[in-house]
């Protein structure tokens, strides 16, 4: 085993993934006012956001302005955490959930891969309000970094309390990549992005708040990912 594999491996026994039990989640756009009900089956999704040592050790790469081994690795693009999900998958046999053709900017998923991806907003909303309806898991302060606590910078994962599902920083810190298209109609390619972040008022760090960018060229020091896995069968 290389080293790198060696410390994925390790990191992957610390970040372990949580197990989220099937259910439903009531989804709403602000934007449009539309109200909609999805259907989640049981999914994985890791305890943290993605930290720079176990990004590094996939990609040999750490973008993030604010450096440290157990911080969120932040200034990624959709792509690259897509991209992160293939090597880590492909450094531990599974196999690649997505097909990438940079040339023409095209990414096709496949469901029935037992690799490593990014959640769907969906299931994201979900785990992050375990089955309710409620706008957080507990009071801000002690579950998130946002601009009223964080000094204007990324803090260590899991120095928050957790939700009642074990998952950490659902809320701040930094938002998350999901693998959705906001809304091809309206705005194109652009993928959703939710939770919050270190630099976010009280107000839009709530387990319903939707924001969007550019999958391919948008990086931001307060932009990060978390991973997911389809439920074992």
């Amino acid at each position: 085993m290389d080293t790198n594999k060696r410390i994925i491996t390790e990191q992957l026994m610390d970040q372990l993934l949580v197990s989220i039990p099937t259910g439903t989640v009531e989804m709403r756009d602000d934007r449009t006012k539309e109200v909609w009900v999805v259907e989640i089956e049981a999914f994985e999704l890791a305890k943290f956001q993605i930290t720079q040592d176990l990004y590094e050790a996939c990609t040999c790469t750490n973008p993030s302005k604010f450096k440290g081994d157990r911080l969120p690795v932040e200034t990624v693009s959709w792509i690259e955490a897509v991209n992160f999900c293939n090597m880590l998958s492909a450094y531990l046999g599974k196999d690649s959930c997505y097909t990438i053709d940079l040339a023409t900017e095209t990414v096709v998923f496949n469901s029935q891969a037992n690799g490593f991806r990014l959640p769907t907003e969906a299931e994201w909303q979900y785990a992050c309000q375990l089955g309710t309806k409620g706008i957080r898991y507990g009071e801000l302060d002690a579950i998130a970094w946002y601009k009223g606590n964080s000094t204007n910078r990324t803090w260590e994962v899991g120095q928050k309390a957790p939700n009642e599902w074990g998952l950490y920083d659902m809320l701040g810190n930094v938002w998350e990549w999901c693998s959705d298209i906001y809304d091809e109609t309206v705005y194109g390619s652009y993928r959703v992005i939710r939770g919050g972040g270190w630099c976010d008022m009280e107000r839009s760090v709530m387990a319903t708040t939707r924001r969007r960018s550019h999958p391919f060229s948008f990086r931001i020091d307060d932009l990060g990912f978390r991973i997911a896995t389809s439920a074992k069968k």
